[in-house]
């Protein structure tokens, strides 16, 4: 063989090695590549410690905060800064102080305590300059808001048939209780559900769950309802026209909020007590043409104003016990006898909802019960035949808006 063949030969097999290691090589350094890139997968980057801290009876915020390892000087400087949105010095015991510290130092970062079901406070210290010290020493400033609780919200629809009542038939369909009474007070000026429910009545409605970390939380608002009431329908509709007429409107975009509530006591108050055909006396005196109405509820039941208007007696009155008259307008007057106790003064003036005493059994009474009565230019009148005129109506200009926004839960409600 010829030396220059030989030459080539080498040089060939000198090329194919250098090729063959090259491979390994790069084969080498993206298996490692690739190694790294998992272990940047795994690796977490450290979040902010939290701590929830439960308030119970007879605690105090500085005891909460210093069990929760927060300096009482820092304490101190987020209960000034709080006070101006919020005193927490009266949070209620069951509500939680939630608590985040910085991931790097494990200083105070924020408190937040939710305030009631749509609000919470928020106190945050922002750093500028040096950090905190261990002891507490304020390098940066605070700051406190109120601030809507950002829930996630689903839209449901939920429907039951009323076998003994609707408080039941809520139950019987996994409704949760407190969207019933929502749906409840959005009728309050239509239905009074402690004499007007029949078996067979149908009811259907749509209405927010709020959520907040996943987790179930409660009902929002009663976007649509329908209640069929011995074959008669009813519909509500939440429409928000403009910031000063806000609620709740029929199909036809009239206010269902009339002047009058249709009860003197609140459907959460009545709903595991009363059953349909619930116990009412509709009393009849020949001679004075006098009509009253007899709601049988546990002992201390709340009993509230049907209407804005001033009370003009709250004093014991024979037969009567304990009785409250308001006086609405130069027509009306509604008189609520046997309380337990008074709410209200002689004078004072009170909102339709307001409590103004607590069902009982004084006077000429054979068991707790609240005599409602209601009169009109001085005439006692049977309340549940009064017809009241709706609240503000939608403007012609504004309609089609709201028709257009409640097309879509009609076809839910499969009106």
């Amino acid at each position: 063989m010829k030396k220059r063949e030989i030459n080539l030969i080498i040089f060939i097999l000198i090329l194919g090695i250098g090729i063959f290691c090259l491979f390994k090589y790069n084969l080498l350094t993206m298996t490692v590549s690739q190694g790294d890139e998992k272990n940047r997968e795994i690796v977490t980057e450290p979040s902010d410690r939290k701590n929830s801290v439960e308030i119970t009876e007879g605690s105090t915020y500085g005891e909460l905060m210093s069990g929760a390892g927060i300096p009482a000087v820092t304490a101190n400087e987020i209960y000034k800064t709080a006070l101006d949105k919020y005193d927490l010095a009266k949070v209620k015991v069951g509500h939680f102080l939630e608590l985040t510290f910085d991931k790097d130092s494990d200083n105070f970062k924020e408190l937040v305590y939710k305030i009631d079901s749509e609000d919470e406070l928020a106190v945050s210290y922002n750093i500028s300059g040096e950090k905190a010290t261990s002891t507490g020493e304020i390098a940066g400033s605070f700051t406190a808001e109120v601030r809507p609780i950002d829930y996630e919200v689903k839209i449901v629809t939920k429907k039951g048939e009323v076998k003994t009542s609707m408080y039941e038939a809520a139950l019987e369909n996994n409704i949760d209780e407190r969207a019933i009474i929502e749906l409840a007070d959005a009728f309050q000026w239509t239905i009074d559900f402690a004499l007007d429910p029949r078996v067979g009545d149908k009811f259907k409605f749509i209405y927010e769950e709020r959520y907040l970390n996943g987790e179930y939380q409660m009902p929002g608002k009663i976007l649509a309802g329908q209640y069929i009431n011995d074959g008669k329908k009813y519909e509500v509709y939440y429409f928000e026209e403009n910031k000063d007429n806000a609620g709740y409107f029929d199909e036809n975009g009239n206010s269902v909020q009339k002047m009058f509530l249709k009860a003197p006591v609140a459907f959460r108050y009545i709903s595991s007590g009363f059953t349909t055909g619930a116990r009412y006396i509709e009393a009849f005196n020949i001679s004075t043409g006098h009509r009253a109405i007899d709601y049988a509820a546990t002992y201390g039941t709340p009993i509230r104003a049907v209407g804005d208007g001033t009370v003009i007696f709250a004093a014991y009155n024979g037969s009567y016990g304990n009785m409250v008259k308001i006086r609405h307008n130069g027509t009306y007057q509604t008189n609520y006898g046997h309380m337990s106790k008074f709410a209200v003064k002689r004078g004072v003036k009170v909102k339709q909802g307001d409590i103004i005493g607590y069902i009982g059994s004084t006077g000429l009474s054979t068991g707790p019960h609240l005599h409602y009565e209601m009169e009109k230019n001085g005439v006692k009148i049977n309340a549940l035949k009064e017809v009241m005129p709706p609240g503000q109506a939608i403007k012609d200009e504004n309609k089609q808006r709201f028709f257009d926004e409640i097309k879509g839960w009609q076809e839910k409600l499969g009106k």
